[in-house]
């Protein structure tokens, strides 16, 4: 501020001397005010110039010192599958259920097609248990329109699918009184006891075997041991809704889960 009261006394001096020389007394009135203006501009101005820039020291000093700070990076949430092995696709599906909480705070379940395999989770995402499953005769992702509608005398081979896709599944009991866990009740999609009142399809003896190839029996309906389904399935869906993750063999997974991303 000083400095600049300097120059506008400076500058008005050498005015009035060419003023004086000239004899001109409206130059000498003209630089009376042009002297009184410069005074007010730079009173009002100066503070603000000021301001500015201990403004921007200021804001040059915070900018350092966030800078300087560490970003805490937020980390992705992960199933935990205490050890079970899985496939990559199980591993990646669950892993986005935890993370985005998909499962909106229920218990969920993944079933592998590829694998003939069920994975049980409570609504934190760890594992409760795991169980080889019998799955639909025919390979494919969709249910066949109006085929819980039918007696399954009607359904041909090759319309016997388990569908793929994210069910609401909720406990109930089919038309015979036993107790289920219903998947998609419109198309009469239910994960249940595996059923072996016919020997010759040997339900049970598939379920025992290590590979997924003979796995491919029922009707639709995901078959899972008696003693899975009583001591994990039961209880844990028991009182609540949960998510039933059905994993595609002919479609991706991103097809499959519309607000599906890779966490990874």
């Amino acid at each position: 501020m000083t400095t600049n009261r300097k120059k506008i006394r400076l500058c008005l001096l050498a005015a009035l001397r060419r003023a004086k020389r000239s004899g001109d007394l409206r130059s000498f009135a003209g630089i009376i005010t042009k002297g009184l203006c410069l005074g007010l501009l730079a009173v009002s101005f100066t503070p603000y110039q000021v301001a500015a820039a201990d403004n921007a020291a200021q804001l040059s000093g915070l900018s350092r010192s966030l800078s300087a700070q560490p970003v805490a990076v937020p980390q992705s949430k992960r199933a935990n599958f205490e050890g079970e092995r899985k496939s990559r696709d199980t591993r990646r599906v669950a892993d986005w259920v935890v993370d985005s909480g998909d499962n909106c705070g229920m218990p969920f379940a993944i079933v592998d097609k590829r694998a003939a395999k069920v994975f049980v989770f409570d609504a934190g995402g760890r594992l409760r248990g795991a169980a080889p499953v019998l799955l639909g005769l025919a390979r494919g992702d969709e249910s066949v329109p109006g085929i819980g509608d039918r007696e399954l005398s009607d359904i041909r081979p090759e319309e016997r699918t388990t569908p793929a896709g994210r069910f609401v599944a909720k406990l109930g009991y089919n038309f015979h009184g036993k107790d289920i866990l219903w998947v998609d009740y419109n198309g009469a999609v239910s994960l249940h006891r595996v059923i072996s009142t016919k020997p010759s399809e040997r339900r049970l003896q598939r379920l025992a075997t290590p590979t997924a190839l003979d796995n491919r029996i029922s009707y639709g309906c995901i078959n899972v041991p008696a003693k899975f389904f009583n001591n994990v399935v039961s209880p844990i869906f028991t009182g609540t809704n949960g998510i039933v993750y059905v994993l595609p063999e002919a479609r991706s997974i991103s097809e499959t889960f519309a607000l599906y991303y890779d966490v990874e």
